[in-house]
């Protein structure tokens, strides 16, 4: 039995269902890691095939080979180092002819490359077909249509993979149906053939490449990257090309290429005129200049009225569940004579802090919902390009948009995937702004004092925040724009992808991995923080005591209580469930349970409990929207503050990530709350 390990590269272009197709082989055997000095991410894992290991790489999801990203640069890097056996490209079928760029160009790396089409199911439920034997022919590589949602075609795959290890020779293929009148016929070992002068230059650079490096793996990829001006390989083989080279021809062969590639979707493709046109018309109302944006804060509203309609018609059965639960833990409790203190520290502390923030979870799980819904129909694509104008006066493109839909999640993914952006002064930048859009966690805060002061404006209330959020964040972006010397030059190159039925199977993994992020939480950060809240407000300078104005946690609210008396939440209470929630941004609605000892704080009874103590309190309708409006943009989480010092690498934009978020909440507030109480009285 042979022990070889043979190393497998999955590539692919983003959305393509590559990490899918990986994961589908390794299963939970995943390491992942960064690539060394760089915030990249690549996952390895292994798996037997008869008598072989396969160590399989899950590289970046990228849309071509050249060099301008960090993701293409590090892909291309070790595809084209020896650790490397055989390439798996992984293609979206269904968007064929956007995929195929990349194919060309790892097929001109030399390597054996094994071309596996994904998502043929959704291909068959737009009504098209492709030609899997005349696919294979033209670009002269094994063609292995897959599905990895269904797993589908995986054993067919590997063992294609394996049957092509042994092949480095360059592909046969077919490329121009004319005949070439090349005066050497590429055409029969060669997929991909340019023009004639193209194909000249490439043969006298070859000469060339092969006598200074006489080595050399692959010299027609190398010539070929001369053409198109590669500094690094340029670099790399100082050869003498001024005599032939007059000008930059990575035009050309980009153009070529597409040609090529025209050809190709002409022969094999059926059925994709009458769905592109389709989309097309959708797309002219959704990515209209001027509508584009209406439309979707249109749609965000519909989303938000969704969350609250549905999300709390469900949150009565948990309301009452949970209370029915604290109940039956306080009574047995009692019943086994266990001390006041400890009945206490469960049910005023740890039920009360995590079972209040359980309620909110039908909302959360309608949010997530209609997100993933309108993310796997190809929507939030074309929001991004709608913006891109609005982020070009920022000095960003409208990738830099992106981490900021991201953000309407969770900013800890919304942070990371700043590092998809050209250089590293646009993702700082884009790093900075992205935690002041409503991530999840804040929307238990909006729906439990929306409801409890607005009544039937709750949701327009609720919705506000979103809306602020992303004001904030392009005004400040504006500002920086406008006294910032780095001017942004790069364009807006994204995918759009066609529309389609959401895939049930794809949502259901999206709103679950969300919702076991929320119920790992509740079950961890809030849980602790519940425990230490409640030791801060039963225990003071005397020891343990009933009167909470002489707790630790009152003491320490006093202190800055002053400080936010202008933006109307000068109270020691709002002031200890602020700082508490700079842990996780649910633990504000927890701590409140705790601090007004309210078992089931979304109940009617808990929310009329509730805001009965904050009227004593002096705390009305204005106090509770500047609430919301400080929550929304005072200091990020934990999480995300780990999050920015790892993508930035530096504990320098971490403090003032802290700092500055602090002063623009403070800032904000006091502008809403100063005006709000000259209009109100």
């Amino acid at each position: 039995m042979s022990e070889a390990t043979l190393t497998v590269g999955f590539i692919g272009n983003p959305n393509c269902g590559k990490t899918t197709l990986f994961n589908a082989y390794t299963g939970a055997k995943l390491k992942v890691a960064n690539w060394p000095g760089v915030t990249v991410e690549k996952k390895e894992g292994a798996m037997r095939f008869h008598d072989e290991t396969f160590k399989l790489v899950d590289l970046p999801g990228i849309y071509s080979l050249t060099c301008y990203s960090m993701e293409e640069i590090l892909s291309r890097e070790f595809i084209l180092s020896d650790e490397v056996n055989v390439i798996v490209d992984v293609a979206d079928a269904s968007n064929l002819e956007r995929n195929l760029y990349l194919t060309l160009q790892l097929i001109e790396l030399g390597k054996p490359v094994v071309l596996a089409l994904n998502m043929m199911d959704i291909v068959s439920e737009r009504g098209m077909e492709i030609d899997i034997h005349r696919l294979p022919e033209m670009l002269g590589i094994p063609v292995v249509p897959v599905s990895a949602r269904k797993k589908t075609g995986l054993e067919i795959l590997m063992h294609a993979v394996a049957h092509h290890k042994e092949r480095n020779d360059a592909p046969e293929g077919h490329h121009h149906q004319t005949v070439s009148h090349h005066r050497h016929d590429h055409h029969k070992n060669i997929a991909m053939v340019y023009s004639d002068e193209i194909e000249d230059l490439i043969d006298i650079l070859e000469g060339r490449l092969r006598a200074y490096a006489p080595d050399i793996k692959n010299p027609r990829w190398h010539a070929i990257k001369f053409l198109e001006n590669d500094e690094e390989i340029i670099k790399k083989f100082p050869i003498q090309t001024d005599d032939i080279i007059k000008k930059d021809y990575e035009k050309e062969i980009i153009n070529q290429k597409y040609d090529f590639i025209e050809e190709i979707i002409d022969e094999v493709l059926v059925g994709k005129a009458k769905k592109a046109a389709l989309t097309d018309k959708a797309d002219h109302f959704l990515t209209h200049p001027i509508w584009g944006i209406p439309i979707f804060l249109g749609i965000m509203a519909i989303v938000f009225l969704l969350t609250f309609m549905i999300g709390d018609w469900i949150s009565g059965w948990f309301e009452a569940s949970i209370g029915w639960f604290g109940d039956a833990v306080r009574y047995g409790l009692n019943t086994l004579d266990v001390s006041d203190v400890l009945i206490s520290l469960i049910c005023d502390g740890i039920i009360a802090g995590v079972g209040g923030i359980l309620t909110f979870l039908p909302n959360i799980f309608i949010l997530f919902l209609a997100l993933a819904f309108l993310e796997d129909s190809g929507y939030m694509s074309r929001v991004a390009y709608v913006m891109d104008g609005i982020m070009g006066k920022m000095g960003l493109s409208g990738r830099a948009f992106i981490p900021m839909l991201l953000g309407f999640g969770c900013s800890v993914p919304a942070v990371m995937s700043a590092r998809t952006l050209e250089n590293m002064h646009d993702r700082i930048r884009t790093i900075i702004v992205t935690p002041f859009m409503s991530c999840s966690a804040r929307l238990p805060i909006y729906v439990l004092f929306s409801k409890m002061f607005f009544g039937k404006f709750a949701m327009p209330a609720a919705f506000s925040m979103y809306v602020i959020g992303l004001a904030v964040a392009i005004i400040i972006s504006l500002i920086i724009g406008k006294t910032d010397k780095h001017k942004n030059t790069n364009c807006l190159l994204i995918e759009l992808p066609e529309y389609k039925s959401p895939n049930a199977h794809t949502i259901a993994i999206y709103v679950w991995e969300k919702v076991k992020d929320y119920l790992t939480k509740a079950g961890t950060t809030i849980f602790i923080a519940s425990i230490i809240l409640w030791i801060v407000l039963n225990f003071g300078l005397h020891g343990m005591t009933t009167n909470v104005s002489e707790s630790f946690a009152a003491m320490i609210g006093r202190v800055a209580a002053p400080l936010l008396v202008p933006v109307g939440l000068g109270f020691w209470q709002i002031v200890v469930a602020l700082i508490a929630g700079i842990s996780a941004k649910e633990v504000v609605v927890s701590s409140f349970s705790v601090l007004f000892g309210i078992a089931n704080i979304n109940s009617p009874e808990g929310s009329a409990a509730f805001a009965s103590q904050l009227g004593m309190m002096g705390f009305g309708s204005l106090n509770a929207y500047a609430l919301m409006v400080f929550c929304l943009l005072y200091i990020p989480c934990l999480a995300t503050l780990a999050t920015i010092r790892k993508e930035t690498n530096s504990w320098k934009w971490m403090f003032f990530s802290v700092i500055f978020q602090l002063g623009v909440a403070w800032i904000v507030t006091f502008i809403i709350y100063q005006l709000g109480s000259l209009f109100l009285g």
